[in-house]
């Protein structure tokens, strides 16, 4: 492909920088194969970044003529802002995103542009780019959790007390809220954005400076590098460096779990879309129909972002197994972290997007949930812990729970429906005030302890979350 604007063969052309050992040039498919640049493209504008921290510290250090770095500085300057207006097209005949840089701007300046490379190697010209994606590219997806978390927040706060059962086994278990249930999944959400911030806490080292493998006999201020593009510091071994990929690793980590979260989350909600459950009406924007059954509002959304979960978890298993058997240092095996990386988290990206979207626009149907805590006796432990605080031992309340829940299944009715003799033929104990402590609502309310369903409970959760958010 051509470049439009300014010289349409610019950057094109160009022999590979590692050409010079060779009589020969490269076979067509070759070359083909080992292109990158498809795939590392989208880290132009860091590569620029980097070089420009690069060359500034060359001339600094009295490497190269000042006037040269200032010469290499401007262009780059007017490379980035070319690529940035489309005045600048990436040339794919390129080898990889440094090559076509490196051509525009030796094309541009002539000889002084070949002394942008001076004591740097693509191997850690690369995990440079890719720290420096990192670092703006995974607080961008954390913003987007942060949104989630919010619009949950203030779905959650408008449901304090719709009443909905809570589920072990998918088998009715106990009266929740579906404010509780949503603050589930936002403290999960949480963990997945601190997951991240550690993550970035790792990548907070340059790694310009390790070369190829052994760093440059030439006087190199790393530290000044460093500074310069707001590292804390250098790496402290050139082999370890060149041969590191446990950032990609460790967030491709972080990523399959918010989409393991996810998965689950749209899980319940295909469960819930369904005319058996019936708790969730999602918006036709968010919903698709049937090609043959013209009555069908499917979940495909929920539904691809479940499937789309494998796809991530894929592209760290591929991360893994491409490390897994790399002798130190560089191994060329390493280009292929940036496919596999950047497709887990634009996948993340895209999916934590469209799961807000579609949650943020559905409709509840409380009277639904609040009849999904009648029926399968869920109040059968406050009944044992109501006599747990007349004194008796839990174990023995337990029994005695159970085996007023038999007398329900012989008679096929709720625990709430049998008389006070019913419940007396079980315990003694029991007594008439036990019919306002066991129906749902009462024992919804009643588990006021922090991290509990109660209302009041959960309106701390959603302080605390919705202050986390801001």
């Amino acid at each position: 492909m051509g470049v439009a604007g300014k010289g349409a063969m610019e950057g094109g052309n160009h022999a590979a920088l590692w050409h010079g050992r060779f009589e020969e040039g490269p076979d067509a498919q070759a070359v083909e194969f080992e292109t990158s640049i498809y795939v590392d493209q989208r880290m132009a504008q860091d590569d620029i970044c980097g070089s420009k921290a690069h060359v500034s510290m060359l001339g600094a250090s009295g490497i190269i003529p000042q006037e040269d770095a200032a010469q290499i500085i401007e262009a780059l300057d007017g490379i980035a802002k070319d690529l940035e207006c489309g005045q600048l097209q990436i040339d794919y005949s390129a080898e990889d995103i440094h090559s076509f840089i490196e051509g525009v701007l030796t094309d541009r300046i002539g000889e002084a542009g070949k002394k942008v490379h001076t004591g740097r190697s693509r191997n850690d010209q690369i995990a440079l780019d890719e720290r420096l994606y990192l670092r703006h590219a995974v607080p961008t997806l954390q913003g987007k959790i942060r949104t989630l978390v919010s619009v949950l927040t203030d779905i959650a706060d408008q449901h304090k007390e719709s009443l909905l059962s809570g589920y072990t086994h998918l088998q009715r278990a106990q009266p929740v809220t579906l404010g509780h249930h949503l603050c589930a999944w936002c403290w999960m959400l949480q963990r997945d954005y601190q997951r991240l911030e550690d993550a970035l806490s790792r990548i907070q080292l340059s790694p310009l400076g390790a070369g190829a493998l052994a760093g440059s006999s030439l006087p190199l201020d790393r530290e000044m590098v460093a500074r310069e593009l707001g590292f804390a510091g250098v790496t402290q071994n050139s082999l370890d460096t060149v041969a590191d990929r446990d950032y990609c690793i460790e967030f491709a980590a972080a990523f399959s779990l918010l989409m393991a979260h996810l998965s689950r989350f749209c899980e319940e909600v295909i469960i819930w879309a369904t005319e058996e459950f019936k708790f969730i009406d999602l918006s036709e924007k968010w919903s698709t129909g049937s090609s043959i059954m013209p009555q069908k509002k499917n979940p495909d959304f929920a539904e691809l972002i479940r499937g789309r979960t494998g796809r991530v978890y894929g592209d760290l298993v591929a991360l893994l197994t491409m490390v897994k058997g790399l002798p130190l240092s560089y191994n060329r095996d390493m280009q292929e972290d940036k496919e596999s990386f950047f497709d887990a988290y634009d996948t993340v990206s895209s999916c934590v997007e469209v799961f807000t979207r579609m949650i943020a626009t559905a409709r509840w149907n409380t009277e639904r949930m609040a009849a999904s805590c009648t029926g399968g006796h869920a109040n059968a432990t406050d009944v044992a812990e109501y006599l747990v605080r007349k004194g008796m031992p839990f174990r023995t309340a337990h029994g005695v729970a159970a085996k007023a829940v038999r007398i329900c299944i012989e008679r096929g009715c709720n625990i709430e429906d049998l008389t006070l003799d019913d419940l007396k033929s079980c315990s003694n104990l029991i007594e008439s005030d036990i019919f306002s402590l066991i129906t749902p609502d009462a024992c919804m309310r009643a588990r006021r302890l922090s991290g509990g369903p109660a209302p009041e409970s959960v309106a701390v959760q959603i302080t605390l979350l919705k202050a986390w958010c801001k």
